[in-house]
């Protein structure tokens, strides 16, 4: 589960684009504005990292609810909860709950990061219609970032189907969702439950 968050926090990329490109990238600037509008991207995911040297395989499963500056994924025995300022790991196996400062620099969580359009160290190369779908393509050329390059598949009505991902070591982190709707947030949506007699780690201390 580290490794997922690690590599799985995407929807935000975009932020930092200026407004003749925004304008050139309609259904990506729609994509934005859905999340900047307060809406919440619920989804199942598959999530598959391919290690480029040894070509091993890591794969899991879970559900993901990402929001313009929150998210939750839930995979295998793990729940993350991230509100953009702290960041909350309850583990039931281990019945422990980890409490950290959420430092977005250094979440590479591939789905929150460039879906919503906050990592700004991205460029669109390419966003055209192909059939049924959108193809949605960004670079960057900053040294320090996540990924090399990035790519986005849309429906026809914006609604994420699949992120591909390649980061410096040239591993392939591909997260494909399915069943995946906008639904309006609710109150408790991002918050973590957990038992009383759960462990509590506060690293903030």
């Amino acid at each position: 589960m580290d490794k997922l968050v690690a590599t799985l926090l995407f929807i935000t990329v975009g932020v930092g684009f200026s407004q003749s490109a925004v304008a050139q990238e309609k259904p990506f600037a729609e994509l934005k504005q859905t999340f900047e509008d307060g809406a919440i991207f619920k989804a199942d995911f598959h999530h598959q990292t391919i290690d480029s040297y040894t070509q091993d395989t890591v794969a899991s499963n879970g559900q993901i609810w990402v929001g313009r500056q929150e998210y939750k994924v839930q995979a295998g025995h793990q729940t993350v909860v991230v509100d953009g300022k702290i960041s909350k790991v309850y583990d039931r196996q281990k019945n422990r709950v980890i409490i950290s400062t959420y430092v977005p620099e250094d979440d590479d969580f591939a789905p929150s990061r460039i879906l919503n359009g906050v990592d700004s160290t991205f460029v669109v190369q390419k966003e055209e219609k192909q059939n049924s779908e959108v193809y949605i393509q960004l670079t960057s050329d900053d040294s320090f970032a996540i990924y090399q390059e990035v790519e986005i598949f849309l429906s026809a009505k914006l609604i994420p189907q699949k992120i591909v991902a390649v980061d410096p070591a040239d591993n392939i982190i591909t997260t494909t969702f399915s069943d995946g709707i906008f639904i309006d947030k609710k109150d408790d949506l991002f918050s973590l439950e957990y038992p009383q007699n759960a462990e509590v780690v506060d690293m903030r201390n």
